[in-house]
């Protein structure tokens, strides 16, 4: 804490310093230039970001190029009290937390709690969302519950991607970039007119990278990358007032298995030590090994369409209509146990696929602008799971019926069917010329069906289970509203208030193991308090935005692990539970600074702090508490987290220029699993925990006099620190804690064409 300080005090200085030259410089100084200002569409009208009265942070596509960034997960650290991770024990979800809400469990009965959207498009699942950052126009983290402009599962927020719309002006950008891990990645996007009133464009990436974590008896890797994905648009604008847009996308991503690191001794069911990991757990050094004969494969195929049409019914009102269809299908392999032994291994593979239908009406006024509209959502999910145990039973013993090692393999279909529906609108009315008032409601109605059901083949009778699943169909109900007020203190500064809830669907446990663990629970609420200032100064070249908030987040769901006992072999049996079981308090600040005291020179600096408590968290294993773990600390909720940045431009002989970049990232310790410490205690369970860590970047990057080539070479993780990034706690069956790491050191040139 004294570091983190001590590095915020630091910064604070060099800001002040900085600003205080900068204000001393001559403003018509022509080196000077202002910090960027990004069109954003948070509230489904285009403005400014600095006009939004809300927490969002927002990255342009020259920023995502000139960074390195690649995936959305590059973009962890950018944005104050945000948590962007690939997910546990896939290479194809993505573990999203804002503001301490999230959720991380990639199986198709968990809806997310952070919404993620692509050209206006909503993505049900955190499958398939870990995104390649292709040929972006902009990428808008927005902060806090979501709920009336963006409805259900937004209430930690939103992260919308923004696709570059082709237009008359010819455009074409291709890049090549080679790096350690054998990486090998080739981008490429071209758009142009078809006629005066037609345009196309295309763009495809292919995507290689060898696995960072190796088996070193085979020399198999795992934790590798090999993605492809292609997409086309079309804009076409028939008349002055007509707009259309249509897009279409495929993608494919083929990768080996996501292997994290056990982090203590495995059992059977019995409890008879399996698998002996030292106390403590050694230092993760990227090498493990798999169950023989598990594939080494996580595989996902998606692909979809989208048709936007616009309809400028006059001066001042327009008519939108959003249609899209989306599949994915993923066939998912994961060693749960992260061992040799075949403790819970698994293969998942999901068909989803979903049909939504959005009309906005939006209306812009002298002094009052409205969007109104409709929403309907259909989404179908069917899925195919086993799961191999074989060591899970081995030496159990039931004389004298049986001695011996025991086959154990468990497989489960289900099928899930969400239908939603909404209605909303957001008014803001200019009181005066500095004032403004908004307000927004959305009312939503949402279906759910569920149906599953599960086998265990054995060779013991006494470990063969049946049953079939199939609750009474869920419906639940949400009105949600948000109440904001700005005003504008000068051209350059505007300070808000804004409330806000949202809520998150509710569902079924898709987890049950047995007929007494196959309940529904019921939907997440969120209330956010947020008031917020957002400034410049110098000449707009300092920039400061600050926002404070304060979130009562009630009916928490959790899934919970515990074991029960077999009534007729007495062997004792995981059981997974979700249960509505917490509430939770969260209060936390953000601040974000850009400055540029001259052309050549941008510094930045992302400070978040949050403080997430829970006030309840029932649990009946907990007698020692009265029932209670509220005492735990929530996941993906750390304290400070913290990214000093800059960048110098050099101009060189020539015309051509050299830009040196770096930045520095902070994270406090967190916890990684909802379970951090054991039934019926309030020790922490360390290898459930990631302690407090730094991570540096940098960049070297070399454009010729035109601008229009560049070749740049850019690191990660400088100083190869070895650390967490995600964690399963499935105890209650082997024993199982399993972390997953982020990268190691990497490096990667790359050489990119603009035209």
């Amino acid at each position: 804490m004294k570091k983190l300080m001590k590095c915020a005090l630091l910064a604070g200085a060099a800001f002040g310093a900085m600003a205080t030259a900068a204000q001393a410089q001559d403003a018509a100084q022509d080196t000077a230039v202002a910090v960027e200002d990004i069109i954003v569409t948070a509230r489904r009208t285009e403005e400014s970001a600095q006009k939004t009265p809300l927490a969002l942070t927002a990255f342009s596509g020259e920023t995502l190029e000139r960074t390195g960034a690649q995936q959305v997960t590059d973009l962890q650290g950018a944005v104050p009290n945000l948590n962007l991770v690939q997910g546990r024990g896939s290479s194809n979800s993505t573990n999203i937390y804002i503001r301490g809400i999230g959720q991380p469990d990639s199986l198709q009965t968990f809806d997310p709690a952070v919404g993620v959207y692509v050209d206006d498009v909503y993505y049900s699942r955190i499958r398939g969302t870990q995104f390649d950052l292709l040929d972006l126009e902009r990428v808008e983290i927005l902060r806090g519950p979501q709920g009336t402009l963006y409805g259900k599962n937004t209430i930690g927020g939103a992260m919308k991607l923004v696709s570059r719309r082709p237009g008359q002006e010819f455009r074409a950008r291709g890049s090549v970039a080679y790096g350690d891990y054998d990486l090998i990645e080739v981008q490429g996007a071209v758009s142009g007119p078809v006629t005066d009133k037609l345009a196309l464009g295309l763009s495809v990436l292919s995507s290689e990278r060898g696995g960072y974590v190796t088996d070193p008896v085979t020399g198999a890797e795992y934790n590798d990358k090999n993605s492809k994905a292609a997409r086309a648009s079309l804009a076409w604008d028939p008349a002055s007032n007509f707009r259309i847009d249509f897009n279409a996308d495929y993608s494919k991503d083929d990768a080996g298995l996501t292997v994290g690191q056990a982090q203590n001794s495995l059992t059977n069911l019995l409890g008879v030590p399996a698998y002996a990991v030292p106390n403590p757990t050694p230092e993760f050094n990227f090498k493990t090994r798999t169950t023989p004969g598990l594939p080494n494969e996580t595989r996902l195929e998606t692909w979809g369409t989208a048709l936007r049409m616009t309809w400028d019914v006059s001066d001042r009102l327009s008519l939108k209509s959003i249609t899209s269809y989306r599949e994915l299908n993923t066939d998912d392999y994961i060693d749960f146990d992260a061992t040799e032994l075949q403790i819970a291994d698994a293969l998942v593979a999901v068909d989803q696929n979903q049909f939504s239908q959005e009309f906005q009406l939006t209306y812009t006024g002298d002094r009052l602008n409205a969007v109104a509209g409709v929403y309907y959502l259909k989404e179908e999910v069917s899925s195919h799971q086993e799961s191999y145990n074989d060591d899970l039973t081995a030496g159990l013993v039931f004389p004298p019926l049986w001695n011996g090692d025991y086959t154990f393999t468990r497989f489960i279909d289900d099928e899930l069917e969400t239908t939603s529906k909404a209605i909303f609108g957001n008014v803001s009315y200019d009181v005066t010329n500095a004032l403004r008032l908004s307000a927004g409601v959305r009312y939503t109605e949402e279906e759910k069906t569920y149906d599953r059901f599960t086998y265990v083949e054995s060779s013991s009778p006494f470990l063969i289970s049946q049953y079939g699943f199939a609750p009474p169909k869920g419906t639940w109900e949400d009105t949600s509203i948000m109440l904001s007020a700005d005003y504008q203190l000068s051209d350059d500064a505007m300070v808000y208030a804004r409330y806000a809830q949202g809520f998150k669907s509710g569902g079924f446990n898709g987890r049950a193991n047995s007929g007494t663990e196959a309940t529904a629970y019921d939907p997440e609420t969120a209330d956010t308090i947020e008031v917020g200032a957002k400034t410049s100064f110098f000449d707009r070249r300092l920039r400061l935005n600050m926002a404070s908030f304060f979130t009562k987040y009630e009916d928490f769901q959790a899934r919970v692990s515990g074991v029960e006992k077999d009534p007729i072999t007495g062997v004792p049996v995981g059981v997974l539970s979700v249960i509505n079981a917490g509430a939770l308090d969260i209060f936390g600040f953000e601040l974000e600074a850009v400055a540029k005291p001259t052309a050549a020179l941008t510094l930045d600096a992302q400070l978040g702090f949050l403080e997430a408590d829970y006030k309840e968290f029932n649990d009946a294993r907990f007698t020692n508490f009265g029932g209670s773990r509220a005492f735990q600390d929530p996941a993906f909720s750390p304290k400070w987290t913290l990214r000093m940045g800059g960048q110098y431009e050099w101009s060189l002989n020539g015309g051509s220029s050299l830009v040196v970049g770096a930045a520095a990232k902070y994270r406090s310790r967190m916890a990684l699993a909802v379970d951090n410490t054991l039934a019926n205690s309030a020790i922490p369970l360390e290898s459930m925990y990631q302690d407090s860590y730094w991570l540096y970047d940098a960049r070297v990057v070399w454009s010729d006099s035109s601008d229009r080539y560049s070749i740049g070479l850019y690191g990660q993780n400088l100083t190869d620190e070895v650390y967490k990034t995600d964690a399963q706690e499935f105890s209650s069956i082997g024993n199982i804690r399993t972390a997953y790491f982020g990268a190691p050191r990497t490096w990667m040139v790359k050489f990119t064409a603009k035209y």
